[in-house]
């Protein structure tokens, strides 16, 4: 068992990394349990992109990049909505617009400043090392703020993420809790992407929630599952990571991806065994 306590006992900064991986991993399972419901996973891959832009951007001025890249990512957020809902414009177009000038801007800053280009790849893909008590307090405070609000507005939420029209009908302030939505989920990515890496946090966000939906149809099943999914995920992931010696954000994605495949087969077995019957959708169940 020494490969497994070794890393633990030997090395502050694996244990450090395994906290922020446990809570980004159920942070992104649990906001993605909405972004999946909505069909939504694009505006998780265009945050992503995103934080590129405003963590270069503060790296460049000498500021906090965890502080510019949440700020740049949630202007972003909401810019994308605004472009969004003007005539013609759909909501992947809008992402593409806002996420690949952020993107390319992140990347030329990087190009400009030497000094940024050996950090790259690990700010790209995760990096173990480079997690610190900073990353720590941030991950624990955002998963306190995440579970109070998912907890807290839960029927609200619910409401805005299956029918916004109808919701706004019966008195739901739409606007407010899709940009409280908006700020949640670039927090989680701003948590996430020292350990996962800004191009692997929207898968995160997707397969485990995605995972989820395989094995349940209840969306008040589908949160909490996918948030426990997201979270065991991560310590395999970091142990390949360790051993493999590849980047962190790969190695619980591949982890992941493989706790999805594995769900999907299950189901698919169940399915082809089970007698064939009139399909009903119970209450609360999620739409397919």
């Amino acid at each position: 068992m020494s490969w497994l306590t070794g890393p633990l006992w030997d090395y502050a900064f694996f244990r450090d990394a395994l906290a922020v991986a446990i809570l980004a991993g159920g942070i992104a399972g649990a906001l993605g349990a909405y972004v999946v419901v909505r069909r939504m996973s694009y505006i998780a891959h265009g945050l992503s992109h995103a934080v590129l832009g405003g963590a270069a951007v503060a790296g460049a001025l000498r500021v906090n990049v965890l502080l510019g890249a949440g700020i740049w990512a949630f202007v972003s957020a909401l810019l994308i909505e605004r472009v969004a809902r003007r005539r013609g414009l759909y909501a992947d177009t809008a992402i593409g617009i806002v996420t690949t000038a952020s993107f390319a801007i992140g990347i030329a800053v990087i190009s400009a400043a030497g000094r940024w280009q050996r950090n790259l790849e690990s700010f790209l893909f995760g990096n173990v090392l480079g997690v610190d008590d900073t990353d720590i307090v941030l991950a624990v405070v955002v998963a306190v703020a995440v579970a109070a609000v998912l907890i807290g507005r839960y029927r609200p939420l619910l409401f805005v993420t299956f029918d916004r029209d109808v919701a706004a009908i019966h008195g739901v302030r739409v606007d407010r809790y899709e940009v409280l939505f908006a700020l949640l989920l670039t927090a989680g990515v701003v948590a996430s992407m020292r350990i996962l890496g800004v191009l692997l946090v929207a898968a995160a966000v997707v397969i485990p929630p995605a995972t989820a939906r395989v094995l349940t149809d209840r969306f008040e099943v589908l949160v909490p599952l996918g948030a426990a999914l997201g979270a065991a995920s991560a310590v395999p992931g970091l142990y390949l990571s360790w051993y493999a010696g590849i980047a962190s954000g790969a190695a619980i994605v591949l982890v992941q991806a493989g706790i999805l495949a594995v769900a999907a087969a299950v189901r698919a077995g169940q399915e082809r065994r089970r007698p064939r019957r009139r399909q009903r959708s119970p209450a609360g169940a999620v739409p397919t």
